[in-house]
């Protein structure tokens, strides 16, 4: 049993299947994709390099559950900053990106997000915060889910390639993504996961065979 679920051809944007899909569910940490979206745009127009350094506030430091365990004070490098969302899903990583792309705040980082949530045609969606993590607010839909991962693939194709990344290794700790159709279905090229327990199991995945490129969204799974 899931809440809601799509599938749609990646390169026309035909959906070939839903249930739900514009049902407002908890995205948990499909969150993320948003945070990168934003963090590929700032790489794109030069605000942002992948070899610029972020520094980790208390209040990134601090955030919890999955996290890569950054002390404050200390710093990250932009591509490990993305590799630690796309692999291991670190919020604390996703406040630091938050607060350096957005003045120090990650609200501020949120209103942007929700902003440009509407501006690339997510109806559904409002964002409170940059991981996903519990609130009552934060809602999308598999549709919006949806259409934010094409916008990732036909904005950014560049960096689409973090989001396939089976395995990543950080001060001598190695990270397994936990996408586990990277290793088991064949012509999977990435996406993203998401659990909290109020959301249950998400996933994005996407998969490339016989010339067709597909996108599967699952909401709210047991």
């Amino acid at each position: 049993p899931y809440r809601a679920a799509l599938v749609a051809d990646m390169d026309s944007g035909l959906i070939l299947y839903e249930e739900n899909a514009n049902v407002q569910n908890y995205p948990a940490s499909l969150t993320k994709i948003m945070t990168l979206y934003l963090t590929f745009n700032a790489l794109e127009h030069g605000r942002l390099h992948l070899d610029d350094y972020l520094i980790v506030s208390k209040s990134a430091a601090s955030a919890e559950p999955v996290k890569l365990g950054l002390a404050a004070g200390s710093k990250i490098k932009v591509e490990d900053a993305i590799k630690a969302l796309t692999v291991l899903s670190a919020n604390d990583v996703a406040r630091v990106l938050a607060e350096n792309l957005k003045g120090g705040r990650e609200g501020n980082f949120a209103d942007l997000m929700t902003r440009v949530a509407s501006e690339i045609g997510l109806s559904g969606t409002n964002f409170e915060n940059s991981s996903g993590l519990p609130d009552d607010d934060h809602l999308s839909t598999a549709r919006d889910i949806a259409l934010l991962a094409m916008a990732v693939y036909k904005h950014f194709p560049q960096y689409w390639h973090y989001f396939s990344i089976n395995t990543w290794t950080y001060n001598g700790k190695t990270y397994t993504n936990g996408n586990r159709l990277l290793r088991t279905y064949p012509g999977c090229d990435g996406m993203k996961t998401g659990y909290t327990r109020k959301s249950r199991y998400s996933l994005v995945a996407t998969a490339k065979r016989d010339g067709h490129h597909l996108l599967s969204v699952v909401l709210g799974a047991e």
